[in-house]
């Protein structure tokens, strides 16, 4: 019996020793916290062929500003950035933009969307149409 008494009790200490306060060393994280979304704005682009050009039509959520291009990163607000034909970027302000002087054929617009300071929101829509 004696014997059991010597196994028991350390058993016993070291579940106690274990256990106690053990919870106050746990950090609760709020989910949410670690998981804070980004705004992404949603971005449509329609393309019009008239003639001799290509008439870009963009549909977006976010605000455009023309008297903060290039300043403060602010979200939900920035600019688009456009590349036709993998061409050289072109940064507006407007929701309507005309190309002129499109190659016949087949041609690509990228549009993208970006801060006031030109960061990426990492938002783009690829359109081809062609130009007769």
């Amino acid at each position: 019996m004696r014997k059991y008494y010597y196994i028991l009790l350390p058993v016993l200490l070291l579940i106690t020793a274990c256990n106690t306060h053990a919870h106050e060393r746990l950090e609760v994280i709020e989910e949410n916290a670690a998981k804070k979304k980004q705004y992404k704005p949603k971005l449509d682009v329609k393309v019009e062929v008239e003639g001799h050009k290509a008439i870009l039509f963009i549909d977006t959520d976010l605000r455009i500003s023309k008297d903060k291009y290039g300043g403060e990163k602010k979200e939900k607000e920035g600019h688009i950035h456009v590349y036709v034909n993998n061409g050289q970027k072109q940064g507006v302000t407007q929701l309507r933009i005309e190309l002129k002087d499109v190659k016949k054929g087949s041609n690509e617009v990228r549009v993208s969307l970006h801060n006031n300071d030109h960061t990426p929101y990492g938002v783009f829509r690829t359109v081809n149409f062609e130009m007769k």
